[in-house]
């Protein structure tokens, strides 16, 4: 017998959120600034391979190595990342872009960040 509890519920981005686990980068990878980050991971896979949620920063800038392709919508701020490959794109409230697995670079966040995102390792 299915019950209403075996249905999978739709998660609700607006609604009341938990607390964002604070972190920062490992001070090997912090190339400038204090990047304080914040992550509230609101939806994970069974598996633990796709995650979804909304993830802040403060101004800084740290070395990135992507394991995941990641999906961003950037809500506010504005961020700067350059590729180990000499490219550099700037992105700024209202934009989304993707970062795909294998990615290596630095991300700068030169005006504090809140992004949505989706990851998929």
């Amino acid at each position: 017998m299915t019950t209403k509890s075996d249905f999978p519920k739709v998660v609700d981005f607006q609604g009341t959120l938990p607390a964002p686990e604070v972190y920062r980068p490992k001070p090997e990878r912090i190339v400038a600034g204090d990047p304080v980050q914040g992550a509230q991971t609101l939806f994970k896979s069974a598996d633990g391979r796709f995650n979804s949620g909304i993830w802040t920063a403060q101004r800084g800038t740290w070395r990135v190595v992507f394991p995941e392709s990641e999906f961003c919508h950037l809500l506010e701020g504005v961020i700067v990342v350059r590729g180990d490959d000499g490219s550099e794109t700037t992105f700024k409230a209202g934009d989304a872009f993707l970062t795909p697995s294998g990615f290596t670079g630095t991300w700068e966040i030169v005006e504090p960040a809140k992004k949505l995102y989706a990851s998929y390792e």
